[in-house]
C-alpha cells in the first residue's frame, strides 16, 4: 500500500514538474557525521581551523542544545529517518554485519516522505539501518547510494575483535562494488561520498531534491586523504575534522556555483557524542559530561549548524532544546508533504529553527532517552534534565588512550534519580534533586508515561505502542 500511494503521488507531481522557480519546494541536505564531539568545530570552541563550517555559522544558526535521541550508530540514524524515537521503530545499538533485523520497509523514512513532491534522493556514506538488501538505502526512498552497509570498523583489521567481522563491502546502489575495503581506500571515503554529493547537486539542481550524505569519519578508524594528513596541527583527529570541513565546503560551493544556494537548507550535525575511550583518536565533549554510549550530555548533545540564505537567519545561536527527530515533520511541513498516519514523536520546530524574531520560539517539550536495549536512563523538558537510574560507562582516571587502540571502559551505577538544571549546570557536575521535588515529579511522571508507551527494560515495563523492526 505505501509504495502505491507512493507511486500515484509521483505521478501527480509529474504532471506538474518542471518546477517554476515560485513554486519549487526547498532542497533538503543533511549532513550527518559519526562520532563527533560538542566542541570538535570552531563554531563550539575547537582550535582546530574549520573555515566552511565557521562560514556556516555566520550565513545560518547554530543551535547549542540540539541532541539526538540515542548516543550509539544505529539508534540515532533511524530515529533521524523516521522521526520516531529509535525505541518506537526497534531499532537499538550498532547493528552488526548479517544483522537478523533492520528498519522496516513498512516505516517511511526521509526520502520517502519527500518523494510525494517528487524529489529527487541520493545519499552518500555510512547506512547502518540493516545490511539486508531489503533494508538498504535504495529500498527505502533513496534513488541511489554510495557507502558502507555499517560502521568502517567493522572489519577484520578491528583493533579488538578482528575474527569477528567480515571483509568491509563498498556499495553502489544495492551491489557491492570493487574488492573489499582496505586502509587506502578508507583514506578516499570522505572524498568519494563528497564527489558524489557535488555529482548529484549538479545533476539535480532543476529540481527539488534530498540529499543524505552521512560521513564515516571521524568515528575510528581515523583515515584521511593525502590533501589533509599532517595539515591540521592537532594529529590525526584534527587532520579528519579539516577535510569533513572541507567536504561541508565542497557542498556549500556546489550550491552557488549552481546557482541553488538561495533554494537549498542544509543541516550539519552529528550522530552521537565523542567515542572517550579512543582517546587521542576521539573528539572533545568540551564542558559535557561522558561520550558516546552514554545518556549524558556529552553523549547525545551534538555540534549542530543549519543554513538557508533569506529563511534560516544568519549569524545567530538557539538555545532552545531540540532532537534529530524533529527534521523530519519539520522537513514535511516545509515542502507540503504528508506524515505518515503512524505515531511520529518529532514537532515542526520551524519558529526555533528559522530564528527569524527573538519572539519566535516554540513551547517548551519534554524528551526522552532510551539507550540500547530500550532502557529509559533520562528525561528533559529542555533546561531541567532528570537522569534515573541506570548503569553506564566510564573512564575514569584511566591515562588517555593512543594510536588508535582504546582503552577499556569500566561500568558504574547511578543508584538514585538526579536533577541537573542545564541553564546553569551543563556539565551535570550538581544534584538539585533535593532542592526541586516540584520538578521531579513532573518529570517523572513524564518517565512513566513514556515506560508504558515505549516499554523500560530497567523496570520490566514492556511497550504497548513500539512498532518493532524489521525481521529476517
Amino acid at each position: 500500500m505505501k509504495n502505491l500511494l507512493l507511486a500515484l503521488s509521483l505521478l501527480v507531481v509529474a504532471l506538474v514538474a518542471p518546477w517554476s522557480a515560485a513554486a519549487r519546494p526547498p532542497n533538503v541536505i543533511i549532513i550527518f557525521v559519526d562520532d563527533m564531539g560538542y566542541a570538535d568545530i570552531g563554531p563550539f570552541g575547537a582550535k582546530v581551523a574549520t573555515p566552511n563550517l565557521d562560514r556556516m555559522a555566520r550565513e545560518g544558526r547554530r543551535f547549542t542544545n540540539f541532541h539526538v535521541s540515542s548516543a550509539v550508530c544505529s539508534a540515532s540514524r533511524a530515529a533521524l529517518l523516521t522521526g520516531c524515537y529509535h525505541s518506537r521503530v526497534g531499532i537499538h545499538g550498532a547493528l552488526g554485519p548479517g544483522s537478523k533485523t533492520g528498519l522496516d520497509p513498512s516505516e517511511t523514512t526521509l526520502a520517502e516522505l519527500v518523494k510525494q513532491k517528487g524529489y529527487a534522493t541520493g545519499m552518500a556514506g555510512k547506512w547502518h539501518l540493516g545490511d539486508a538488501k531489503r533494508w538498504l538505502p535504495t529500498a527505502q526512498g533513496f534513488d541511489e547510494w554510495l557507502g558502507l552497509p555499517y560502521s568502517n570498523d567493522m572489519w577484520p583489521l578491528h583493533p579488538e575483535s578482528p575474527k569477528g567481522y567480515p571483509d568491509l563491502p563498498m556499495f553502489d546502489g544495492d551491489r557491492i562494488v570493487g574488492p573489499a575495503m582496505t586502509h587506502a581506500d578508507q583514506e578516499q571515503l570522505t572524498t568519494r561520498y563528497t564527489e558524489r554529493a557535488v555529482s548529484f547537486i549538479e545533476r539535480n539542481k532543476d529540481r527539488p531534491f534530498f540529499f543524505y550524505l552521512a560521513h564515516n569519519m571521524p568515528h575510528v578508524p581515523l583515515h584521511v586523504s593525502s590533501k589533509f594528513a599532517g595539515r591540521s596541527g592537532a594529529g590525526l583527529y584534527g587532520d579528519v575534522v579539516q577535510e569533513i570541513d572541507w567536504s561541508v565546503g565542497q557542498v556549500l560551493d556546489a550550491l552557488r556555483r549552481t546557482g541553488i544556494d538561495q533554494d537549498t537548507w542544509v543541516v550539519f550535525t552529528s550522530d552521537n557524542g565523542p567515542w572517550l575511550s579512543y582517546g587521542d583518536h576521539a573528539g572533545s565533549a568540551g564542558p559535557l559530561r561522558e561520550g558516546k554510549g552514554t545518556s549524558w550530555e556529552g553523549g547525545t548533545r551534538v555540534p549542530c549548524l543549519m543554513r538557508w540564505p533569506g529563511k534560516i537567519h544568519a549569524g545567530s545561536d538557539c538555545a532552545s532544546m531540540m532532537m534529530t527527530l524533529d527534521l523530519f515533520p519539520t522537513i514535511a511541513a516545509r515542502i507540503g508533504a504528508q506524515l505518515p498516519a503512524v505515531k511520529i514523536d518529532g514537532t515542526d520546530v520551524w519558529r526555533d529553527i528559522s530564528g527569524k524574531s527573538s519572539k519566535a520560539r516554540s513551547k517548551p517539550r519534554n524528551y526522552a532517552w532510551y539507550y540500547a536495549n530500550n532502557e529509559l536512563q533520562g528525561v528533559t523538558d529542555g533546561r531541567w534534565k532528570l537522569m534515573l537510574s541506570h548503569g553506564y560507562r566510564t573512564l575514569g582516571n584511566q591515562p588517555k588512550a593512543t594510536g588508535g587502540i582504546p582503552v577499556r571502559y569500566h561500568q558504574v551505577k547511578l543508584e538514585r534519580p538526579q536533577l541537573f538544571d542545564h541553564a546553569s549546570d551543563i556539565g551535570e557536575q550538581t544534584d538539585v534533586a533535593a532542592a526541586h521535588p516540584d520538578i521531579v515529579a513532573r518529570l517523572m511522571k513524564f518517565a512513566e508515561s513514556m515506560r508504558a508507551d515505549l516499554g523500560d527494560s530497567l523496570t520490566g515495563t514492556p511497550p504497548t505502542r513500539a512498532r518493532g523492526p524489521g525481521r529476517l
